[in-house]
């Protein structure tokens, strides 16, 4: 039988390398009132990142995830023991992605509830790609902070935020003052990256980098698997809810979420795939021969101005990682 031409392997959707420049950091703005204070003062969020930032050093210099689970949760940790498995499966090529442990600057939450969840923007990396939005939550009262998550800053200006002293507001998933409640941001964003413009939420949102991205990809990949005679499909799923809306200065907000991107290549009637790349059957335990799935963690967050002003919600920050992989 012959086979068919080979697949593609899937291009890497994400490469949000920016420079420092394009990013400048968020304006911390002092309060007219006295409130409460912070869940954390700004000492002890340098001393959760710098602690996050020695695992990860550790663990990152032997690709070892056993002692992640200490500082990482959610999908950071999903994320970094993917990571870890890329790197070895090429041989080095593809390290884990820089996380800096110096904070720039942070959004701390105002709240004595838990889970709680700050936001810190790190210095430069030394590879001059965009900063990182590291998000760190604690679960309960007696539990550290962990890596939640993070993302890759786009270019632009970040929303000004209540001074540390104070902690910004955190605000109700329905929240009815903002132009779309962070409840629905992320189901209406995986319908967005879907069908473009013809989604019914396309007008809420501005265009953004990672959108860009996986659009670009996707009709690259389904040209590439029509060469062949295959066919490449991709859908988007929001995580649950948001992880936490956080108030910006001029009432609007920051929120934090979760999607999952499955991108599924299946060979022609009776024809194979031939996959060159070695991260997707090292996640998979075996090389596909006529369909391979690929599951991606990707973690976003948006600005959602408040409903008084109006405006569209815009990602100003994204990072996608390939977490799980399937043949058949």
């Amino acid at each position: 039988m012959r086979r068919r031409p080979q697949i593609a392997a899937l291009a890497a959707v994400v490469a949000l390398l920016m420079t420092a420049c394009s990013n400048p950091l968020p304006t911390a703005m002092p309060e007219a009132e006295a409130v409460a204070p912070p869940a954390l003062s700004a000492v002890q969020s340098q001393a959760v990142v710098a602690a996050v930032g020695s695992v990860l050093s550790t663990s990152d210099k032997a690709l070892d995830p056993a002692g992640l689970p200490a500082r990482l949760t959610g999908p950071a940790l999903a994320m970094r023991t993917a990571e870890y498995i890329r790197s070895t499966a090429t041989g080095g090529a593809k390290p884990p992605t820089p996380l800096p442990a110096n904070e720039a600057t942070a959004v701390i939450p105002q709240t004595d509830v838990w889970p709680r969840t700050m936001l810190v923007i790190t210095d430069q990396p030394d590879d001059l790609s965009a900063r990182r939005v590291l998000v760190l939550q604690q679960a309960a009262p007696r539990d550290q902070y962990k890596l939640w998550g993070w993302a890759r800053m786009f270019p632009g200006e970040f929303p000004t935020t209540a001074a540390l002293t104070t902690g910004s507001a955190v605000l109700a998933a329905d929240d009815p003052d903002l132009v779309v409640p962070p409840s629905a941001i992320l189901s209406q964003y995986a319908d967005v990256l879907a069908n473009g413009a013809a989604s019914a939420s396309a007008a809420k949102y501005a265009g953004d980098t990672f959108r860009t991205a996986i659009e670009a990809n996707r009709t690259q990949q389904q040209a590439l698997a029509a060469e062949g005679g295959a066919t490449f499909t991709e859908t988007y799923t929001a995580t649950d809810g948001p992880v936490v809306s956080l108030a910006t200065q001029e009432g609007g907000a920051l929120v934090v979420g979760q999607l999952s991107t499955t991108s599924t290549i299946t060979a022609a009637q009776g024809g194979t795939l031939t996959n060159s790349d070695p991260f997707s059957a090292a996640l998979a335990g075996a090389a596909p021969t006529t369909t391979l799935v690929r599951t991606y963690t990707d973690v976003l967050v948006f600005y959602v101005p408040p409903a008084s002003a109006g405006g569209q919600v815009v990602a100003l920050a994204a990072e996608q990682i390939l977490t799980a992989a399937a043949v058949s």
